[in-house]
């Protein structure tokens, strides 16, 4: 007898099938692209950096927004396998090191900084969403050194205690900060985006 399969999983799985159907290696591609259509993060020439770029979806998507004039750097502990058009590259590294290991993505400035990355979760809902605070703090560190004058910043995070004093030291740096939640989340999930437009 088959499971009966809820509205969520449904749903999951339908961004599923359309990612594969448009050869992205992952879902959450679509929480990009419902970013860039509410807020424009990416402009046509822009430089890019994916933190915690694998397996590879927000990189991908960037590289077609930004043309042939722009430039994608992804960095992640893990390799990406997809193959990536000329205007896109990735490099391993742990974003809490970048200095230590003199990081090729310190060589040069960015006008969008864009964070996916998510903890390895425990289970534990405070917990996680203090592991994820963590990593939103070291995204915005490198933005505020690698963003040029009036760049864009986009992170993930899990909702908890941490969530609204980083939201509230986000207007420190950017001149607007939003705050979505992309339809392409699974409903159940506790994640969010901070948007930080126009770096000050």
């Amino acid at each position: 007898m088959k499971r009966p399969v809820s509205k969520q999983n449904k749903w999951a799985d339908h961004y599923t099938r359309r990612a594969r159907q448009e050869q992205y290696p992952a879902r959450s591609v679509y929480k990009l692209q419902e970013l860039q259509k509410r807020f424009k993060l990416i402009e046509s020439g822009d430089r890019v950096l994916d933190l915690g770029c694998a397996p590879g979806s927000w990189t991908l998507y960037a590289a077609k927004l930004v043309g042939r004039n722009g430039r994608v750097i992804g960095i992640d502990q893990h390799p990406v396998k997809e193959r990536l058009p000329e205007n896109a590259e990735t490099v391993i590294g742990d974003i809490f090191r970048v200095e230590e290991d003199g990081s090729p993505i310190l060589e040069q400035t960015f006008n969008v900084v864009l964070s996916d990355m998510a903890p390895s979760t425990t289970g534990r809902k405070d917990v996680d969403a203090a592991r994820s605070a963590e990593l939103c703090r070291a995204a915005l560190n490198l933005a505020e050194t690698l963003l040029e004058t009036g760049g864009n910043f986009c992170c993930k995070i899990f909702t908890g205690q941490d969530a609204k004093p980083f939201s509230e030291g986000l207007k420190k740096t950017f001149r607007q900060v939003r705050q979505f939640k992309p339809q392409s989340s699974r409903k159940a999930s506790k994640e969010v985006f901070f948007i930080g437009l126009g770096k000050k």
